[in-house]
């Protein structure tokens, strides 16, 4: 109010000093002009003013209302065939009263070519009972290796493949460490882990101690992965650990659901612990650089290692051509690691945006994936988080930049509010229809059996989320499917951990693997009939890594509309997708050209000689 009266006092006093400059200079004209001018000067002093004449208002222009194109929400049914197709599978968690927190994370595995003749293989991580259980098994339980014949049948071929060792495994990363041609196999677990090369038919054979990857023997492994981190050709390999566990310690604690049953334990009570880089020297040889290469970081308050790391992938965020890791963490803030070009790697998830939620609060972070799901540059990065916490949708603000900034979208786009209840593990960006949008599928299943007691809307077996991609015009990005759409049988509820995706029986279109805790898994066939075109390509490096692992295949529809896809089967949670990538086509019935950007920013033009096929690359040479 002060302020206002002051400007008007100014204004006053303004108008009354005009009006003294006009008395004199009007005596000047009359001393010094005729008296016509005065008498013109009269006038004009008196001339009467015209008030102006309102005409009519003219009419607002309001903005045109965006109208989202309609559309029809498909069904996309998946039919069980875990028996009929030959897996009998039943993952051991040890659990046996106790309630150890390491029995309520494992469940995770693998699609992949062990064998090299064009379809894809499973591979099931088990772990197994503890070894002061009251009741040892006769057999101990082991991971299991599964033959597929190309239709989506497969074989038990574990017994003599030398992977039929008893360990406690958790995830797995499949990759050819020595360039011989063969996929070769690492086993994160709790205590020491286990790198098995491929020998070639169906023999497998331990080299941890001479390849230097068994990590400490106290150690907790969760999700893995191999990447080329240096781009010299060579498989890298990334571990995430947990936390620092003992069973001494997780039963002195004496967690408590009601303050009477006994409940498995929290992670903010226990501390953290670093993960593991490892570099190859090419012959499948690997040094621990975790350290060097910057990827140790500690709790600024504590100054113990601040990772409680459960899920990892390697996105380029920051397009300057070499991977980048990013880390989701259990109760601490995410981690993004961003390469650099003279070495190593700089920390900077919270800079980027990916670290907290938008209240910045760290999460319980389980799996994750990344895709470019709106078929533009910008990347998302999905992470599914604990029960009561929505699934995180982080997508770049500021693709080709160098400097990536993230904002979480899962409230604006529909993910967010359907996926707070459940607890999520796996989490997948998958063309299940084949329409060219990448959808968003997501494993659950709570730690606790007894959860209903203290609260009532959770279970302990929960149901798997399928989220179709509508578009980004449509008002809801994505919408979740229900059990009329997606069928019974995937809808049914389980204990959900890792997950899995390749197409199994060569139909072109994508097939699932739902890993579970101290239970079955569930082998999901695609069986939708939408009638969408579909190209899958199959990338083999010859100077970069020969899994091709890190390139970037764009796909020119006829419209110029550009689909992309990254080779990086580490993805979901503990597990690893398969090498092949997948495209829908939608109506699309041929497509204007391939380009792969190889390892190292070398680009390959590839002329797509028709749809609904497989087709080979070589890195430099002809395709298939």
């Amino acid at each position: 109010m002060a302020a206002t009266e002051q400007n008007q006092t100014s204004e006053t006093e303004d108008i009354q000093n005009d009006d003294v400059v006009g008395s004199a200079f009007r005596w000047s004209m009359a001393v010094g002009v005729l008296l016509l001018c005065a008498g013109g000067a009269a006038w004009l002093l008196t001339r009467p003013t015209e008030a102006p004449k309102a005409g009519p208002a003219a009419a607002t222009t309001l903005p045109t209302a965006r109208v989202a194109p309609m559309v029809q929400i498909p069904n996309i049914p998946f039919t069980e065939i875990t028996e009929q197709a030959g897996i009998d599978f039943v993952h051991e968690n040890g659990a046996e009263g106790e309630k150890l927190l390491p029995e309520t994370m494992g469940g995770g595995g693998a699609f992949f070519d062990f064998d090299n003749d064009g379809d894809q293989d499973l591979l099931c991580v088990n772990s197994t009972v503890w070894p002061w259980a009251k009741s040892q098994p006769t057999v101990p339980s082991t991971s299991a290796l599964y033959a597929n014949d190309g239709k989506g049948h497969f074989t038990n071929v574990t017994k003599g493949s030398g992977l039929d060792v008893a360990l406690y495994g958790n995830g797995c990363a499949c990759g050819d460490v020595d360039s011989d041609g063969d996929v070769d196999l690492f086993i994160s677990c709790l205590g020491a882990n286990h790198l098995f090369r491929n020998e070639g038919q169906g023999k497998f054979t331990d080299i941890t101690a001479a390849a230097g990857v068994a990590g400490a023997d106290a150690a907790w492994s969760s999700s893995c992965g191999f990447v080329d981190v240096d781009l010299d050709g060579d498989l890298d390999l990334f571990v995430c650990n947990y936390i620092e566990w003992d069973r001494e310690t997780d039963r002195g604690m004496n967690f408590t659901l009601d303050g009477k049953l006994r409940a498995y334990g929290r992670p903010t009570d226990f501390k953290g612990a670093f993960p593991y880089l490892y570099t190859n020297d090419g012959s499948g040889r690997f040094t621990d650089v975790s350290q060097t290469m910057g990827i140790q970081v500690k709790d600024p308050n504590t100054g113990v290692a601040l990772s409680k790391s459960l899920g990892v992938t390697f996105p380029d965020v920051n397009d300057d051509g070499y991977p980048d890791i990013m880390v989701a963490n259990d109760t601490v803030q995410n981690l993004l690691f961003l390469s650099q070009k003279q070495g190593g790697f700089f920390e900077n998830a919270a800079g980027a945006g990916v670290a907290f939620d938008n209240a910045g609060a760290a999460r319980g972070a389980m799996g994750l994936d990344f895709a470019c799901f709106r078929n533009t540059p910008a990347v998302g990065i999905a992470i599914g988080n604990f029960a009561t916490e929505m699934t995180a949708l982080y997508v770049c603000q500021t693709p080709g930049s160098g400097f990536p900034v993230f904002r979480d979208e899962a409230v604006s786009n529909g993910i967010g509010p359907v996926t707070r209840t459940d607890l999520k593990f796996g989490v997948l960006f998958v063309d299940a229809d084949l329409d060219g949008r990448m959808d968003l599928i997501e494993n659950n299943g709570h730690l606790e059996e007894d959860i209903r007691i203290v609260q009532a809307s959770q279970q302990y077996e929960q149901p798997p989320h399928l989220l179709w991609n509508c578009g980004a015009e449509q008002e809801n990005e994505f919408v979740m499917l229900n059990a009329s759409q997606t069928s019974a049988d995937f809808a049914k509820r389980m204990v959900g951990r890792g997950m899995s995706a390749a197409d199994i029986d060569a139909d072109g279109d994508t097939d699932l693997i739902l890993f579970s805790s101290g239970g079955r898994p569930r082998l999901l066939r695609n069986d939708q009939t939408r009638g969408h075109h579909w190209l899958r390509i199959h990338l083999q490096g010859t100077t970069c890594n020969r899994d091709a692992l890190g390139a970037q295949v764009d796909v020119t529809l006829p419209d110029g509309k550009v689909l992309s896809r990254t080779v990086m089967p580490t993805r979901s949670y503990q597990s690893q997708v398969e090498l092949p990538v997948t495209f829908g086509l939608g109506t699309a019935d041929k497509v204007q050209g391939i380009t792969v950007t190889w390892p190292g920013g070398k680009k390959q033009q590839v002329t797509a000689d028709g749809v609904d096929r497989l087709i080979e690359i070589l890195e430099d040479g002809p395709q298939a």
